[in-house]
């Protein structure tokens, strides 16, 4: 069951100094595919995450990847995502363990006071699909197309906190 995590917990973003989760919500929403670079389960979702994070480029909320690994590693596995998405490193998973997720791959939507409004774990296109939604009714926003025609088969994931 997914939690509200503190205020006051810090997400650094590569190559840029931590900020509380206060302080990156108190203009938008965060939207935030988390990964871990670690697994097949998240590499193969790579893909497929950024598309949908892109879908709401635009949008009244804050698109970020959240990587459970330190900036070089988080990096290497986003390749040019990194460049193009804003991105958390969570080395420590704090992210991950303050709002209760069980499996990574995840897609989280936290409003502005920090309560989760969606969670999508492992790679389950309809729960994807009904976090996506949320967050598309409450931008008022089209929700992307999930599955798409190249996404990969429906998976579990794999445990959040490592293994």
């Amino acid at each position: 069951m997914a939690t509200d995590p503190p205020g006051d917990l810090r997400l650094a973003p590569l190559g840029g100094e931590p900020r509380s989760l206060d302080a990156w919500l108190t203009t938008f929403h965060l939207a935030a595919v988390i990964l871990d670079p670690y697994t097949y389960e998240s590499a193969w979702l790579l893909e497929t995450a950024g598309r949908i994070l892109e879908d709401f480029r635009g949008a009244d909320c804050r698109i970020a990847f959240v990587v459970t690994a330190n900036e070089d590693d988080a990096r290497e596995f986003l390749g040019p995502w990194a460049q193009r998405m804003l991105t958390f490193a969570d080395p420590d998973r704090d992210l991950v363990k303050a709002i209760g997720v069980n499996e990574l791959p995840a897609f989280v939507h936290l409003r502005q006071d920090r309560s989760v409004a969606a969670l999508a774990e492992g790679w389950d296109p309809p729960e994807w699909r009904a976090a996506a939604s949320e967050l598309a009714k409450a931008m008022s926003w089209t929700r992307p197309n999930i599955p798409g025609p190249a996404d990969p088969k429906p998976y579990p994931g794999s445990p959040a906190l490592g293994a």
